[in-house]
């Protein structure tokens, strides 16, 4: 049964990962060099390990037809390491981030992912589908008219080319766009920017080099607070960009073995002289698109990548932008959740909020983590004030026995543990209080402490107090943190010795 599986995520879809992964890997040549550029190191350490995280990735990632390279996620982390100690402490903390997000996988953090809603995806989407036509401005600011002609018409072959018969659902249409652009281009002699303007090719394959640092406790103490961030925001953007290739394609993928595959190729990437990497929301959209959906379109993209760069430089430097620029806006129209405009309408408050907020932050400082957590914590927050109105009481009064009976209904925890003990009337005259929770349910140490205040207020005023029907998990807890029916520790609470 898994060798069938593993066929069918190699074999199951070849002429479709073989056309896809030759649109990913010439979408990721530029990625990878402007990338390189942001964290200030030569192209060929982003290309180097696009390549290499690709391939890797491919064998030991837990989701097929999901593409993993450098990303400007990572890249952004990376610019102090740099500028203050520079290209080997960032190699061997490439090498850190990778040991670190394989432990992450062992301890099954891919669990985390079931706390981040619905609602915060959507927002992680919109963010970067903007930043991703965000990051094609720059190409398209102070540029010649026929950069503009260029974008356009690859824009137009991009959504027309799939309605013609026979051959438009062959050929991806982002692979005629690069190649019919480029063609115009060549035999026009039309002045524009290309891929060669973005920086130097490597003309060598990369060969295995181990980081120049020393190995004590003081490069430990340097390079950890990077490592640590550049593994939690890899492992989230990979994790949330494995959710949507799940949406996209109906399929389930496993986050834990994600993290090993991520670290492992992490590793890799550093000790081949390469950055660290992670998915790429964007290439994985361009590849589904394009048809890829088995773990070869991952890795023809990553092979493909390294032969062009080194055997076909010349070739891929006449390549224009434009090119890719159309497919980049193409990917951030796709990845853009246009539905969740019109929920604004619909939806509630609530959810809007979370899912504007998430969009908002992530955009702002171009920092995923801090979006998502932003999200997360939000809604969070709703959730628990939500869940708070749904605890209620009923109260019955037994003259004969002069007994007031609270009966709670609902959860009582840290957003409603004071509605709780608030429910009760102290100064009332009655004898005894019943306190029914027989359909109540206590969550934490906030809601035990709520039961304890007011059972012991209740008795201070010299009321005999009864608690009843608790369940078994709320008796657990009760039991271990509550006082007000151990004589020891109600002696202490109430003054005495």
């Amino acid at each position: 049964m898994l060798l069938l599986s593993r066929k069918e995520e190699w074999l199951g879809n070849i002429r479709g990962d073989l056309l896809a992964g030759i649109v990913v890997a010439l979408a990721l040549i530029p990625e990878a060099i402007a990338f390189s550029i942001i964290a200030g190191v030569d192209p060929k350490v982003g290309l180097y390990a696009s390549f290499c995280i690709a391939v890797v990735i491919s064998f030991v990632g837990g989701r097929a037809g999901m593409i993993s390279a450098a990303t400007g996620a990572m890249a952004l982390l990376m610019v102090t390491l740099v500028k203050e100690h520079g290209l080997e402490y960032l190699m061997a903390a490439t090498i850190l981030t990778g040991v670190l997000q394989i432990i992450a996988g062992y301890l099954k953090l891919g669990i985390f992912m079931s706390f981040v809603s619905r609602t915060v995806i959507v927002g992680f989407v919109n963010a970067l589908a903007i930043l991703i036509f965000m990051a094609q401005l720059p190409e398209l600011t102070n540029v010649t008219w026929h950069v503009y002609a260029l974008t356009a018409a690859g824009l137009a072959i991009i959504y027309l080319f799939p309605y013609l018969p026979k051959i438009g659902t062959l050929i991806p249409s982002p692979l005629v766009t690069i190649i019919v652009l480029t063609l115009v281009v060549v035999s026009m002699g039309i002045d524009v920017r290309t891929v060669g303007d973005m920086g130097e090719m490597p003309d060598t394959l990369p060969v295995f080099l181990w980081p120049d640092v020393p190995l004590n406790f003081e490069t430990l103490a340097i390079i950890f607070p990077y490592s640590a961030a550049l593994a939690a925001v890899g492992l989230l953007e990979s994790f949330m960009t494995a959710t949507i290739v799940d949406d996209m394609t109906d399929t389930d993928s496993d986050k834990n073995r994600e993290a090993k595959g991520q670290g492992i190729a992490n590793i890799a990437s550093g000790s081949i002289g390469g950055m660290a990497g992670c998915a790429m929301i964007g290439q994985s959209v361009i590849n589904v698109k394009s048809g890829g959906r088995g773990r070869l379109s991952t890795f023809t993209a990553g092979v493909l990548l390294l032969i062009m760069v080194v055997f076909m430089s010349d070739l891929i430097a006449q390549i224009p932008m434009a090119a890719l620029v159309a497919v980049m806006i193409m990917v951030s129209i796709s990845t853009f959740n246009w539905a969740s405009i019109k929920g604004l309408k619909t939806l509630p408050f609530s959810t809007n909020l979370v899912m504007l907020t998430t969009t908002a932050v992530v955009v702002a400082t171009h920092n995923l983590a801090l979006g998502v957590f932003s999200g997360v914590l939000l809604a969070s927050l709703f959730f628990a004030n939500k869940i708070s109105h749904f605890m209620y009481w009923e109260k019955e009064l037994d003259e004969n026995s002069q007994t007031r009976i609270y009966k709670f209904v609902g959860q009582v925890f840290f957003n409603s543990a004071d509605r709780f003990a608030d429910a009760f009337d102290y100064k009332e005259e009655v004898k005894k209080v019943v306190i029914d929770v027989r359909r109540a349910h206590f969550w934490d140490i906030t809601a035990v402490y709520a039961l304890d205040k007011s059972v012991i207020k209740l008795r201070k005023l010299g009321k005999e107090v009864e608690v009843i029907g608790k369940n078994e998990a709320s008796k657990t807890i009760i039991d271990r943190f509550g006082v007000y029916d151990k004589p020891e520790e109600i002696e202490k609470v109430m003054g005495g010795h």
